[in-house]
């Protein structure tokens, strides 16, 4: 593949684009966080390997149905067992791929203040991604995304600090043609947004078109961007053990020119895994690793992240569930054997709600200190989910960010730092037993930063939240949402990158994008 010509960086203006947008609200700055917590471990030593030799036994003895010829021949020649399109390998085989595959890898965008890291003590959080629905208070009701509903939750993807990376598009606009969604949602990402961004593994035209869009919207040649990651794609198994053709295609072309990774099985227990939660997370886990073992034969060291979306079904319905006692259990126990494997791991901050209501915000914070808990490096979904995945929400966005921005804060070392100035005993002494802190330089040297300040939340009591109008958390949340969206400012491109990137599009279109089956 020939080099194209280079183009000018975009990382001239970073620290402007990262302080856009500042006049709406007063949010804390970018800054990913680290997980400074020890994990939460429910598995002993002995639960771990016995979830462990589960998954192995389902590789080894079951097996997983590969649909994709390409990588049933690759496979092949590895020394895995074919039978028709299953898939055995042995775990022997399956332990020395995983240990080619780094612990931590840096993805790295058009503006590289906005690279994160996925491993380690890191934790990266997204947007809500795929809904084909939208709802918001001004419309009131359900009704499918279109682009301009797309293009708003990209722009506060992007003004909320708090939000590290780009999944898919964060509402599913089908105004437009499936043949060319691809290339209007990408070019609206890569110019509305800075951040990482990810494509969809749904053929190889989809595949092949974005990669090259990131790579011109980066003023990267082709070596450049195949040096490091620069974006990356999510593949989901079809539970239970099945990887179907569309996605492993994806997979494999992202492999090859070392973009990032990550395989999210979606195992519900009851109905596409066992009711039981190990069985579910060892299924989950299999049908995860050997996605990895088939990126590690293609391009051993690939950048490589295993995703957990196990939780269970209403048994009365069948209907998903999230934010439950189980999700959370099964996230921790999946953390403990992403790091037995020394993988990096995805989780979700998702729920089941259909509107911004309570239960949507405490199935939401289940899910998102579950990640806490279980060392999550990169959490989907993070905020503007709704209805198990099939609503995106502005108010459900804004308002989750407000529980990412004190998660953030919850993990901030500040808190717990126990020098001279924190025991304050000079302080304590001055004020002794009859005083009080509020006036003293102790206090005022440090009051606007000593404590987390929300943007959303109403401190007021009810006599002045009264007579302020009485505005509930939703409609205060679609405020700021319309303010963000009128305030909003695109952050820096060069413009021949812009131009290089509607050219691209343009012609992609006149070539009929990619194949439907519409």
């Amino acid at each position: 593949m020939p080099d194209a010509p280079r183009r000018p960086r975009n990382g001239g203006r970073a620290g402007a684009a990262l302080r856009r947008g500042s006049e709406v609200i007063d949010q804390m700055p970018w800054n990913p966080p680290l997980l400074v917590d020890r994990p939460v471990e429910p598995l002993t030593e002995d639960g771990v390997h016995a979830i462990h030799d589960g998954a192995m036994r389902i590789l080894e003895e079951i097996g997983i149905e590969f649909l994709n010829h390409a990588a049933l021949d690759i496979l092949r020649t590895a020394g895995c067992t074919i039978d028709g399109q299953n898939v055995r390998m042995g775990r022997d085989m399956v332990m020395d791929y995983l240990a080619l595959a780094p612990e931590t890898f840096t993805l790295t965008p058009r503006n590289p203040a906005r690279a994160i890291t996925i491993g380690g003590r890191h934790m990266n959080f997204g947007n809500v991604s795929s809904p084909p629905n939208y709802w918001d208070m001004e419309l009131g009701r359900k009704v499918p995304g279109t682009r301009e509903m797309c293009r708003n939750l990209l722009k506060l993807s992007q003004y909320f600090n708090c939000i590290h990376f780009n999944g898919g598009y964060p509402v599913e606009p089908v105004d437009i043609h499936a043949a060319v969604r691809h290339l209007d949602v990408l070019y609206d990402t890569l110019t509305l947004t800075d951040k990482v961004t990810h494509a969809y593994s749904l053929g190889a035209e989809r595949v092949e078109d974005v990669m090259e869009m990131v790579r011109i919207s980066g003023g990267w040649s082709h070596a450049e961007f195949e040096a490091s990651p620069r974006m990356y794609t999510n593949i989901n198994s079809t539970s239970p053990l099945k990887h179907d053709g569309p996605m492993l295609d994806g997979w494999m072309r992202l492999a090859r020119r070392n973009q990032g990774l990550v395989v999210t099985p979606f195992t519900l227990a009851g109905a596409m895994a066992p009711v039981t939660m190990s069985g579910a997370v060892a299924q989950s886990l299999a049908e995860a690793l050997c996605a990895v073992v088939l990126a590690q034969i293609i391009r051993p060291g690939a950048a490589c992240a295993i995703g957990t979306f196990t939780s269970n079904v209403d048994m009365k319905s069948g209907a998903p569930a999230f934010g439950t006692p189980e999700y959370m259990r099964a996230t921790q126990m999946t953390g403990q054997l992403a790091r037995f494997y020394k993988l990096p791991m995805r989780s979700s901050g998702v729920c089941a709600a259909n509107v911004p209501d309570g239960q949507a915000m405490w199935e939401t914070s289940n899910s998102l200190w579950a990640a806490v808990q279980s060392g999550s490096h990169m959490v989907y979904h993070a905020a503007g989910w709704l209805e198990g995945g099939l609503i995106a929400s502005p108010e459900k966005f804004v308002m989750d960010c407000e529980v990412l921005q004190q998660i953030q804060r919850y993990l901030d070392p500040a808190l717990w730092a126990t020098g001279p100035d924190e025991i304050a005993l000079d302080a304590i002494r001055s004020v002794g037993s009859a005083g009080h802190f509020f006036g003293i330089q102790h206090t005022q040297d440090r009051y606007a930063t000593a404590f987390y300040q929300p943007f959303l939340s109403d401190w007021k009591n009810y006599e002045a939240w009264e007579a302020a109008g009485s505005v509930w958390t939703p409609e205060r949340a679609h405020h700021i949402f319309r303010e963000i969206i009128s305030n909003f400012e695109e952050p820096p491109m060069d413009a021949a990158i812009r131009a290089e990137l509607s050219d691209f599009v343009a012609r992609r279109k006149s070539e009929g994008g990619a194949p439907t089956d519409f």
